[in-house]
């Protein structure tokens, strides 16, 4: 499967902060940025580059640009990775996925769409909790309508279940995550996992 599990210690200590039930919204949304560093350099070290001339203060030299790069952010829980990307990658255009999950049948519901064009562009998906996969594999749907075709997703935990409907219906997207999590419970929730991402971004617990 398609799936790119970092590891380094840096990112394991974001991920313990952004684990622990005791961590207050600032020091959470704070780990989540910290580790969604580690989550970029891992998830642009593909991404085509342009090489050019530059004049450094002794001679000419080669120099090398980044190609088109569009992030799309799940809302709510993908808008804490977005600063982190934003801060990385200062010429990216920014996509927004607006979907809920239905707690009854944890299937996605739209309620927002807003892309920029992304033909030819180098596209990361920002959905922090692959649970089910429906949430991300209905985003990569939306991404591959505006002409995406290259495309990976930046996870926090992923789950069996949402990896193996995203190796079902986007076989070719790339997952990159911090941790590759044991299961689901009964409320399609990951565990150990680390509770409701966006509640505990936004502190709406």
């Amino acid at each position: 499967m398609n799936l790119t599990v970092i590891d380094h210690p840096l990112a394991r200590h974001s991920l313990t902060v952004l684990r622990d039930a005791t961590t207050d919204p600032q020091d959470f949304r704070n780990a989540a940025k910290r580790l969604t560093y580690a989550l970029v350099m891992e998830a642009t070290n593909r991404i085509p580059l342009r090489k050019l001339e530059i004049e450094t203060p002794l001679e000419m030299t080669a120099g090398y640009a980044l190609g088109d790069v569009v992030a799309v952010a799940v809302l709510r829980a993908g808008l804490g990775l977005l600063d982190a990307v934003l801060e990385l990658i200062p010429d990216v255009k920014v996509g927004f996925a607006g979907v809920q999950r239905d707690e009854a049948t944890a299937l996605p519901q739209e309620y927002y769409a807003k892309m920029p064009p992304m033909e030819g562009a180098s596209v990361l998906v920002l959905e922090p909790m692959l649970a089910t996969g429906g949430s991300l594999s209905w985003a990569c749907g939306k991404v591959k309508d505006s002409g995406a075709e290259d495309i990976t997703a930046l996870c926090v935990v992923t789950a069996p279940d949402g990896v193996t409907r995203m190796y079902e219906d986007h076989p070719d997207v790339r997952i990159v995550a911090a941790a590759h999590d044991r299961e689901l419970n009964d409320k399609f929730y990951i565990v150990p996992g680390l509770g409701d991402m966006g509640d505990r971004l936004f502190g709406t617990l």
